[in-house]
């Protein structure tokens, strides 16, 4: 088949895609009118039970199409997620009137291209107003930006899956008066990019950030005699690799990011993990009133008195109260050789009975305690189908 016999079924692709987004956007304005309606009764934003009951329909129904029920279940995973993080937005919105802006200054790690910055573009692309992105060398730089009133937000990375916790940032929390005010899950694809073609086996030296080349160990010790060039982002890592113009130098990162400096993949999926996602939190100098109707999330840091079972002490308070703790980090004490901070993640509002109780209790046997923020939960779980291999049959 031609070029030009394709040209005909090409063209009936393409209106067929322009009628899906014209429906989605159509689906997105509706899926707004339910939150408008959840904020007026109270409403929580997820009815778990719901989303089951309209996967099974849309699977049974995509059956009947022909279409594949694992097919069917990954994409309305994708809108149904969509669909809650926009209303989640949307009443965070209505419950901080006068929190937004019109110019949104946003300080990350690194420059156009690196992982922070991309899960800027994402965070701030459900929220109003227009985006000033300011990158930085530094975590330090970047929580004295909004400190100093040069940035309204930061955003920072604080977990990855495959290479554990950031301590640095953990330490500069300790040290803030900012408030964590919101969180999102971002996917890291790493792959090796080039500024020429060229192969795996030509390349001498290899750029990265110190995070990146803990996250690709295997890769690299497959690699051999291979220069390794840390760097302050993976945005310097590719602008090095651009500026060079070299055929035996390379960076790690993502696609999307090394073709805003003109680079190419000779190689993906270079994580240790293949499912390797960094998990973001944003900063700002006010915290924000999180509406009921939405899943939240509290960062508490506290250290115990000097005593055998003090952690446990402090831990069982939240199971008196309900509270499922999500993560729990320690750092040392600046200081205080031998003690350490404790830092946790909680699911639950500080505007509920509960964490109250518990946030009273915890501050009447720690040593130290200090809320760090209370936030809305942007780790929205796929809606579980079990039926779905007895529909396929």
């Amino acid at each position: 088949m031609t070029n030009d016999a394709l040209t005909p079924l090409r063209h009936q692709i393409s209106d067929i895609d322009g009628k899906i987004l014209s429906l989605l956007a159509e689906r997105q304005t509706l899926t707004n009118q339910v939150a408008e309606t959840k904020i007026q009764h109270h409403i929580p934003v997820r009815d778990q039970k719901r989303e089951e009951q309209l996967l099974v329909r849309l699977i049974k129904q995509g059956q009947e199409f022909g279409l594949d029920p694992h097919y069917v279940t990954q994409l309305f995973h994708v809108i149904i997620e969509d669909s809650v993080l926009n209303q989640q937005a949307m009443l965070a919105e209505r419950a901080n009137p006068g929190a937004s802006l019109p110019l949104n200054r946003v300080a990350f790690l690194g420059d156009k291209g690196s992982y922070s910055y991309l899960a800027t573009q994402k965070y701030f692309s459900r929220r109003p107003g227009e985006l000033l992105e300011i990158g930085c060398q530094s975590f330090a730089d970047i929580v004295h930006k909004v400190e100093s009133n040069e940035a309204d937000y930061a955003v920072l990375p604080i977990e990855n899956t495959s290479s554990g916790s950031i301590n640095e940032v953990y330490d500069q929390l300790q040290h803030t008066s900012l408030s964590i005010i919101g969180e999102l899950t971002h996917p890291i694809k790493h792959a090796l990019l080039v500024s020429k073609d060229t192969s795996i086996s030509q390349i001498k030296t290899l750029y990265a950030h110190p995070q990146v080349f803990a996250q690709c160990s295997h890769f690299l010790a497959e690699l051999g005699n291979v220069e390794v060039k840390p760097c302050d982002s993976t945005s310097a890592a590719m602008i090095t690799v651009s500026e060079l113009q070299s055929a035996d130098v390379a960076a790690i990162g993502s696609e999307a990011g090394g073709a805003l400096y003109g680079l190419h993949a000779i190689k993906s999926n270079l994580a240790n993990q293949k499912e390797n996602h960094s998990r973001f939190i944003v900063v700002a100098r006010n915290a924000v009133k999180v509406p009921l109707q939405v899943p939240a999330k509290t960062t508490l840091v506290i250290s115990t008195v000097q005593k055998p079972g003090a952690l446990v002490e402090a831990l069982l308070v939240l199971r008196e109260n309900n509270i499922n703790m999500t993560k729990l980090e320690s750092r040392p004490i600046t200081g205080n050789p031998w003690e350490e901070m404790f830092y946790l993640d909680v699911e639950g509002n500080i505007q509920d009975g509960p964490m109250q109780n518990a946030m009273e209790s915890l501050q009447g046997i720690t040593r130290y305690f200090k809320l760090l923020g209370c936030y809305p939960s942007e780790e929205i779980s796929p809606t579980r189908v079990a039926a779905v291999n007895a529909l396929a049959e």
